[in-house]
């Protein structure tokens, strides 16, 4: 059964890879959705996928961003399944 997440980051997540990061992470665990730059500074995301491998996910966008991420909201649901792959949004 997949589940979907939806997640806010802020902090200083612009500028400094987070989206390619998320792209390039998303592809490497399965998961589809998409990821785009807020106007007001934070970065929102969702994905869809197995939960095992978006608590993956998101561990490893964590790991890596760690020094840059000063707060994260997350809400957990069940998957709609209609993502083909992992996008880039614009702004």
């Amino acid at each position: 059964m997949n589940r979907r997440v939806h997640a806010t980051y802020e902090g200083w997540v612009q500028g400094v890879g987070f989206r390619f990061s998320a792209e390039r992470a998303a592809a490497a665990f399965g998961l589809s959705g998409w990821v785009k730059n807020l106007r007001d500074g934070r970065v929102e995301l969702v994905c869809e996928g197995k939960e095992a491998d978006l608590k993956g996910f998101l561990e490893k966008m964590h790991s890596i961003f760690k020094t840059y991420i000063r707060n994260s909201d997350l809400a957990w649901g069940e998957a709609t399944g209609e993502f083909d792959g992992f996008d880039i949004r614009g702004d």
